[in-house]
């Protein structure tokens, strides 16, 4: 644990600071890898992304943090692959569902994620959930809503794979929780990447690709470098927070993802975005409060 850890940890309200610090910090990354995954190219699958984000992960992995200690030396190996197993499914349900459906209508779906959490973490650990909590998580749901006008349209399978997505993420939230008791997060994200990696080669080697251009390989690492960084944060942060509370904090990806749009691609600063994200950040800092 690094040294700003231990400096949070130090205080009356760590856990309060600390979590929300960790995975704001994170929904910033995953907005940069979102939006980067966006634009790659449409020869690139999901498949492929899956792929080079996991391998470039891994060989980061191996290259910076070997050095430091054995990467697969990890505690409950079996629940680490588990877990390797259902965020790589979540990442692959939810890349499949926001290139099929309207980004609206895969978000809102995806975003249910902290109710799936809290159900999980009552079932696993019998962690409690008060009816305030909940509502924090329904104001989550409809700020995401209301930021991307919501529209239930778009084909049965797209909505299947966002709500399979949502299911998965909500799972994985839950077990990065307890996997952080035993496990350093970079040995959580060294496993993720091994099974993830695991899982998208054969269709790739079935269909290879090579970035053509320094563009496409600049994307590629810069794919592999937030996704990197968010992940350690976000499993880092999960040692401050539970599961759906992390969901919700992390759910303000959407909202970042809503600024970029404003202030890069010259979108309008309309009553939905000032309303969504009145209900995305109240949520957060309810939750926050109520956690206190």
């Amino acid at each position: 644990m690094n040294a700003f850890s231990r400096r949070l940890q130090g205080g009356k309200s760590a856990p309060q600071i600390a979590g929300p610090l960790y995975m704001i910090g994170a929904a910033m990354l995953f907005t940069l890898m979102s939006i980067l995954v966006k634009l790659m190219p449409q020869g690139y699958t999901v498949w492929h992304i899956g792929f080079m984000r996991f391998m470039g992960g891994l060989v980061m992995i191996l290259v910076f943090f070997s050095g430091k200690g054995n990467p697969l030396r990890g505690h409950n190996i079996p629940l680490l692959i588990f877990r390797g197993c259902t965020g790589s499914l979540a990442f692959l349900a939810v890349v499949t569902a926001m290139r099929i459906l309207p980004l609206s209508t895969a978000s809102v779906l995806f975003y249910s994620y902290p109710v799936f959490a809290a159900f999980f973490g009552f079932m696993v650990y019998k962690e409690g959930i008060n009816m305030r909590q909940i509502a924090c998580m329904l104001a989550l749901v409809a700020g995401v809503g209301v930021l991307f006008d919501f529209s239930f349209s778009g084909s049965t399978y797209g909505q299947a794979m966002a709500v399979a997505g949502a299911l998965f993420a909500g799972l994985t939230v839950t077990l990065i929780r307890s996997l952080t008791e035993n496990n350093g997060v970079v040995v959580i994200y060294f496993y993720f990447c091994v099974t993830g990696t695991l899982v998208t080669a054969f269709p790739c080697i079935a269909d290879p690709i090579m970035p053509a251009t320094p563009v496409e390989w600049m994307m590629i690492f810069g794919v592999v470098l937030s996704s990197l960084g968010a992940q350690l944060m976000m499993n880092q942060g999960f040692r401050f927070c539970k599961g759906f509370e992390g969901g919700v904090y992390m759910s303000t990806e959407t909202l970042f993802t809503a600024v970029v749009g404003i202030f890069f691609l010259n979108d309008p600063v309309s009553w939905r975005f000032v309303v969504g994200a009145i209900l995305i950040l109240g949520s957060g800092l309810a939750l926050n409060r109520l956690s206190s």
